[in-house]
């Protein structure tokens, strides 16, 4: 083998990278990482026009959203009832409405601010090792411990030193919210596979069309003669 080779077996399988397979209205899929565990919680609904997105109807719902999130969880390693999965929904609502204003400049309402406060009063998820140095689920655990590791991240994001870079897409018709943590901090969309590639082929089209149209002619100026003296179009 070569010596890639050589390390790659060493390090075993690649990671998988952090974030979310989405599905569009359309049936198409991307990948969109929001960058923080509580904005990946956004992609299930939300309060207002985006309830019709809703995704947590019943506990075994947000159970579902345990494996792909950034906690990488079994479904069954958190008991989730009725009242805790209404718990996180009202998280996820007073969070949306919070992350939306940061995005656009605002800090939200107290209102919002206290339903992360609450709910981060509650012991959090406790973090375990495994015996073969990888992450076990954390046992025993609820959903109300599930709802304050959330509520914890969440105040983390709004109060560190990304919250100012907690950004909506740049698309007019995407509100995806994400946090960027790049180092050079210029990141516009949700994806570039969806969002970033739809604007670069826009652009391309408008720059080749622009290309392709026919140079205008200015009319030329009038010298002060009447239509008599101009020259004919028919005339050789």
């Amino acid at each position: 083998m070569t010596d890639a080779a050589d390390r790659s077996a060493a390090d075993g399988p690649p990671a998988t990278p952090p974030g979310l397979l989405l599905t569009t209205p359309g049936g198409g899929r991307f990948h969109f990482d929001p960058g923080a565990l509580c904005l990946e919680l956004l992609t299930t609904g939300g309060p207002g026009p985006y309830a019709r997105y809703e995704v947590l109807h019943r506990p075994a719902d947000l159970a579902a959203w345990l494996p792909p999130s950034r906690l990488r969880l079994p479904a069954d390693a958190v008991r989730i009832s009725p009242a805790q999965l209404a718990a996180a929904r009202t998280l996820r609502d007073a969070l949306w409405r919070l992350a939306a204003a940061r995005a656009h400049g605002g800090r939200g309402t107290p209102a919002d601010h206290a339903v992360l406060n609450r709910a981060a009063e509650h012991p959090p998820l406790v973090p375990r090792i495994a015996p073969d140095g990888t992450a076990a689920a954390p046992l025993p655990a609820d959903g109300a411990q599930l709802v304050a590791t959330l509520a914890r991240d969440a105040i983390a994001l709004l109060t560190g030193p990304y919250a100012d870079r907690v950004r909506e897409c740049g698309a007019d018709n995407c509100q995806l919210i994400f946090v960027d943590t790049s180092r050079p901090g210029r990141r516009r969309w949700c994806s570039m596979e969806r969002c970033g590639n739809r604007h670069k082929v826009r652009a391309l089209r408008a720059r080749r069309d622009s290309e392709e149209a026919p140079p205008t002619t200015a009319p030329a100026p009038d010298s002060g003669r009447t239509q008599a003296d101009r020259p004919s179009e028919s005339m050789g």
